[in-house]
């Protein structure tokens, strides 16, 4: 048996997206690409929740700092992301993602457009379960073809 080893948040996308790529593509060839990515969008809304809670409880709080603490930890974990911070006080995070491993994975299984639905679709709902009183704002990302993805988070 193999010793039980974590894997990093992108290391987890990278197993996972192949194969919800194919399971969504079957779903969009069977309901048309309206009616399954609302489906899908459902699913990962209420999977970044139940993540959001669970980061939160993990990092034994739901402040700023510990969201800014969890971008660095988990989400830019392996060299993910790459940010740069530009303004860190308690009621605002704001950075610019430079460098994006999540759209790679995308990218490289052809897809970058699904990504957006499976990835970055995520970043708003997970505010939900970490802390509904942090707003994200953000207008645009790398998987949507950008040179960057502007993150924006205030404490309302």
């Amino acid at each position: 048996m193999k010793e039980n080893k974590s894997i990093s948040h992108v290391e987890r996308r990278e197993i996972q997206a192949p194969i919800v790529i194919e399971i969504l593509k079957a779903f969009i060839d069977e309901l048309g690409k309206e009616e399954a990515l609302k489906v899908i969008s459902k699913v990962i809304e209420s999977d970044a929740i139940k993540s959001g809670k669970c980061l939160a409880e993990r990092f034994g709080g739901n402040s700023m700092k510990e969201l800014a603490q969890l971008i660095r930890e988990v989400w830019c974990e392996d060299g993910a992301m790459e940010i740069d911070v530009l303004k860190e006080t308690d009621t605002e995070f704001h950075f610019d993602v430079s460098k994006c491993l999540y759209a790679e994975v995308y990218r490289k299984i052809g897809n970058m457009e699904l990504g957006k639905y499976l990835s970055c679709n995520r970043d708003f709902p997970f505010n939900q379960g970490f802390n509904p009183d942090i707003e994200l704002r953000r207008t645009k990302t790398i998987m949507e073809g950008k040179e960057l993805c502007d993150f924006r988070y205030y404490k309302k």
